[in-house]
């Protein structure tokens, strides 16, 4: 995919804008939140402009999945009491997406920091013939043959 010029993302990989760059390769590029949520809180990126998880190709979403393992590793061994991490990504406007380019947020954790996915998150208790329907209904959504 081309990039797209007015996209933040996309000039930051572009080098076009400034950004605190932690990685880079052929495929995805690492850099800091400009608003952090906890110190080394980094965003993982495709280099192309992919809008959307839906249109982010296998390999460009291995490589950022590969690459949040790495810097997991790489938070812990830095000095910034790094106990755990978040994997968070928003697809969508319905889920909070604000920036119209994938983008994958890292994001370290210590015991007791007050972070989390503890308000406006309701559980639905469901039965098992609920989940089948559900479970049928997405099975049908998939295009690539791989229907279990």
């Amino acid at each position: 995919m081309p990039l797209d010029p007015p996209c933040i993302f996309c000039r930051i990989v572009q080098g076009k804008a400034e950004a605190s760059l932690v990685y880079r390769d052929s495929l995805v590029t690492a850099f800091m939140d400009m608003n952090p949520i906890a110190p080394g809180h980094v965003l993982i990126v495709p280099n192309d402009h992919v809008p959307d998880l839906a249109s982010l190709e296998a390999e460009a979403g291995s490589q950022m999945m590969s690459t949040a393992g790495r810097l997991s590793q790489a938070l812990r061994r830095a000095p910034l009491e790094v106990e755990g991490v978040n994997l968070h990504l928003s697809d969508g406007a319905a889920a909070g997406q604000e920036v119209f380019h994938c983008h994958l947020h890292l994001i370290p954790r210590h015991a007791g920091d007050g972070i989390g996915f503890r308000r406006g998150l309701a559980h639905h208790d469901r039965d098992r013939a609920d989940l089948d329907q559900v479970a049928s209904m997405i099975r049908a959504g998939l295009t690539d043959g791989a229907n279990t």
